[in-house]
């Protein structure tokens, strides 16, 4: 098994995708590459998630997206938190009232 720079940067960028989203939607307070901000992290998970993608078509073709079982679980665990994510925090957020 050999070490390739680009399959580690393709693993970080992927993996660290879901946390900027995911923080970027509950609006925890994170530093990005862009700063902080709900926006800034959620711009910074989609630039992630383009590098991955990017990269691993660079490296081994298109055809890596559907033939590689860990890239393709990946891409299907991220994007389905990028179209449930929203939802539940609509559903699920309760703000904090003070009762006096």
């Amino acid at each position: 098994m050999d070490f390739s720079i680009v399959d580690f940067f393709i693993g970080l960028t992927l993996a660290n995708a879901l946390p900027h989203f995911a923080l970027g939607v509950w609006k925890g307070r994170m530093l990005s590459a862009f700063g902080f901000g709900n926006f800034k992290n959620i711009l910074y998970s989609f630039a992630n998630l383009g590098i991955a993608v990017g990269l691993a078509c660079w490296k081994y073709g298109t055809e890596i997206l559907w033939e590689n079982q860990i890239i393709l679980g990946a891409l299907v665990c991220i994007i389905g938190f990028y179209v449930v994510g929203p939802f539940c925090y609509r559903i699920f957020h309760v703000q904090n009232k003070e009762v006096f």
